[in-house]
């Protein structure tokens, strides 16, 4: 099957500094796609690349089989949804939904008939005729997602739609885009800086650092194998723990460095005899023993607790982050034993952050 977007050896330079970097990925038609990653990392970049609002430097962009290099935005038949809503403040919420049909020579009677369409699958109806200034956030984040829907492009662009939001509706609307998404059988690619976004909403994940695409796969498949220890300290939040270890002379253990703690643990298969590792653990799979009954013993320094959840903080060097489900029984200052299964254990190279 063709792609419905894809992007071969795409790099973007803005004079010397080199933003995106060999970029190769592919979109199937009707997929969600979310690109994640820190501030600077070439994910808007990237996006607007798609969106025609940069021209790459070299390399292939093709979107539905056509190459897109140097085809100017309008001419793309992608639609885009900002973080500001850029909605005409002078136009009623209907005619910002016509507005791209009406540039286009659609009758005003069709023009009105698809917008009432749109706006009954996306809970708008009574407020056709309200202008911006008299909606809400959440409102005009439909509205703007409203006058994408209309076009029926070829892909939907969404540039961290929800970064204005409070969290509460933060929640409820990335539901609501992901439904959306099925509804309409597109294809969609979303910005994000918040992981927890990209887990929940997308099919496919692509995790960017420094205008590289670190990893990119299904979510769990990232929070199950990231590729490296920059990947496996993104997906996942609580952050994952980092430990440095060294291999024992046989390779099959490692004896983790925590501070004053020494502690031996065994790990599932071989490694380089005296190798220097970095040693990822999730706060979730930690588990918390009573004292000398777990693999070994940490003080707790903290101990926060959201009710359906309890995040402990050892006093060791590093940190030590432990999640228990429910209010649990720990207190500050408290000595308790944490038990860790071979097979949660992460391994990366100490030097190149690379797994093993």
């Amino acid at each position: 099957m063709t792609p419905q977007i894809e992007l071969a050896g795409v790099n973007k330079y803005y004079g010397v500094f080199h933003a995106l970097k060999n970029i190769d990925l592919s979109i199937a038609k009707g997929t969600f796609v979310a690109l994640v990653g820190p501030s600077g990392c070439g994910k808007s970049t990237l996006l607007r690349s798609l969106a025609g609002l940069e021209s790459i430097s070299d390399g292939s962009l093709k979107i539905a089989g056509d190459l897109m290099n140097g085809v100017p935005p309008r001419k793309r038949d992608v639609a885009m949804v900002f973080q500001s809503y850029a909605l005409y403040p002078h136009m009623t919420v209907e005619e910002n939904l016509t507005y791209s049909l009406r540039m286009r020579g659609v009758a005003k009677a069709e023009a009105k008939k698809a917008a009432e369409e749109v706006a009954a699958t996306t809970g708008l109806s009574h407020l056709l005729k309200r202008y911006p200034r008299e909606l809400s956030g959440g409102q005009r984040q439909r509205v703007a997602m409203s006058r994408a829907i209309i076009r029926h492009p070829k892909a939907f662009l969404f540039d961290e739609p929800l970064s204005n939001l409070d969290a509460a509706l933060r929640v409820h609307m990335r539901k609501e885009i992901r439904a959306l998404h099925d509804r309409l059988g597109a294809t969609s690619v979303y910005v994000t800086h918040d992981q927890i976004e990209a887990m929940t909403m997308a099919d496919h994940v692509v995790v960017m650092k420094d205008g590289v695409i670190e990893q990119q796969g299904r979510p769990l498949d990232l929070y199950d194998k990231p590729a490296n220890k920059f990947v496996a300290g993104f997906i996942g939040s609580p952050a994952m723990n980092f430990i440095p270890a060294i291999a024992d002379e046989e390779g099959k253990s490692l004896t983790l460095e925590l501070g004053v703690i020494r502690q031996p643990i065994a790990i599932d298969h071989q490694i380089q005899p005296g190798s220097k590792i970095t040693v990822g653990i999730r706060p979730e799979h930690i588990g918390i023993t009573n004292q000398g009954q777990g693999n070994f013993d940490v003080p707790v320094a903290v101990v926060e607790s959201t009710g359906s959840s309890t995040f402990i903080t050892a006093a060791t060097t590093p940190e030590l982050t432990i999640v228990e489900t429910g209010r649990g029984t720990v207190q500050p200052g408290q000595t308790i034993g944490v038990a860790v299964a071979p097979a949660q254990v992460h391994l990366f190279d100490e030097a190149s952050g690379v797994r093993i």
